[in-house]
């Protein structure tokens, strides 16, 4: 599967796109002005993903990746 198939998978499950998961993400405090914070783990941020939004860990790790700056 493509990044971007994840990416659209991920839209069409949860009707939030990457940018939308940085806002909360921000909100969380694992980024703070759109850089990923020193002290979070990816583990932190895939777990969240898993447990609010349902995600498995391919597509979860998907959005981290969005997080440290991959885009395709």
């Amino acid at each position: 599967m493509s990044f971007q198939a994840y990416i659209d998978n991920i839209k069409a499950k949860t009707g939030k796109s990457p940018d939308d998961f940085k806002k909360l993400a921000e909100e969380k405090g694992f980024l703070k002005n759109g850089e990923l914070t020193a002290c979070i783990k990816a583990t932190e941020i895939t777990n969240w993903l898993k447990e609010d939004y349902e995600l498995g860990h391919g597509h979860a790790m998907a959005i981290y990746m969005t997080f440290k700056g991959k885009t395709e």
